[in-house]
């Protein structure tokens, strides 16, 4: 598939949609999953909309693979936005305590009015929202300590709603990850396809990892120094660098040429499994007051 006309929507997301806009108004709070590493690619930009006029926490998720300054950075776009914010990790756990005391911080007007009309420990409704592969599943494991909702390393695993309890007054509610029909910007989608929230099966792998590579040696060219043993030249592209590190790898095909794809794979499965290092890629826009 081009990576300029990703196009993305199985039928059972347009379902996802039906099902958030039902259980919405049941829901106390909305808690939104994304990727430290693409905060705003790897948010739907159709759950401002679905969601609107709920408090809302995002959880900053793979903080360990994301560059710690730019995420700094993203929670406080985020916080200024009215979000309350919280950084996890959640395959190791990392930050996952602070979900319910983020929750019961950003709900404290909502539970101090159910005390006075008398529901002491009335049970507090989170919607978990995410797009597919962005860790929610594996983040609701952690934070309820629990096997329920099914965790699995691809796109679109979670299919049905699913009721979650963490503790005795918070119960979340687990949702299918929810894409959206088309990119409007076709760099969102190329983003995605780098950290695997779209099947590689879909896309061209040279193309894209010629993309990320051309990303890293722009702005992260000590990551490739170190793991590949390669110097990013002035005015380098992706393409030259992915064969520079073929090459130093010794991937050659017949006719002493770098076999490419191949060096192309092994480069998205180390960005991907955290052993370039931690990058974000992309930066917070600037605030429409300067």
């Amino acid at each position: 598939m081009q990576l300029d006309s990703l196009s993305w929507f199985p039928g059972h997301m347009t379902k996802t949609r039906r099902m958030i806009a039902a259980e919405l108004p049941n829901m106390d709070a909305v808690c939104e999953i994304v990727d430290a590493r693409i905060p705003l690619s790897s948010r739907n930009p159709d759950v401002d909309e679905l969601t609107a006029g709920k408090p809302r926490l995002v959880v900053l998720n793979r903080v360990d693979q994301a560059d710690a300054e730019m995420t700094r950075r993203w929670a406080a776009w985020f916080r200024a936005r009215g979000n309350a914010v919280i950084e996890a990790d959640a395959r190791s756990g990392a930050g996952v305590k602070q979900f319910a005391p983020a929750v019961r911080t950003l709900l404290r007007d909502k539970i101090a009015a159910y005390e006075a009309k008398g529901q002491v420990g009335r049970v507090l409704r989170v919607m978990v929202l995410g797009i597919p592969n962005v860790g929610k599943s594996t983040f609701i494991n952690k934070v309820s300590g629990r096997k329920t909702a099914k965790a699995e390393d691809r796109p679109g695993v979670t299919r049905a709603k699913q009721w979650v309890p963490v503790d005795k007054t918070l119960e979340l509610l687990d949702t299918p990850g929810i894409l959206w029909p088309k990119f409007e910007d076709a760099a969102v989608g190329v983003r995605l396809a780098f950290t695997g929230a779209i099947r590689d099966e879909v896309m061209d792998i040279e193309e894209l990892a010629m993309r990320l590579m051309g990303y890293l040696g722009e702005h992260y060219p000590e990551a490739l120094r170190e793991r590949y043993k390669i110097t990013v030249e002035p005015g380098e592209d992706g393409w030259a660098l992915v064969e520079k590190a073929g090459r130093k790898r010794g991937f050659l095909i017949s006719g002493g040429e770098v076999d490419t794809e191949r060096m192309s794979r092994i480069l998205l499965d180390e960005f991907r499994g955290g052993k370039l290092g931690r990058f974000t890629l992309e930066t917070p826009p600037e605030d429409e007051n300067g």
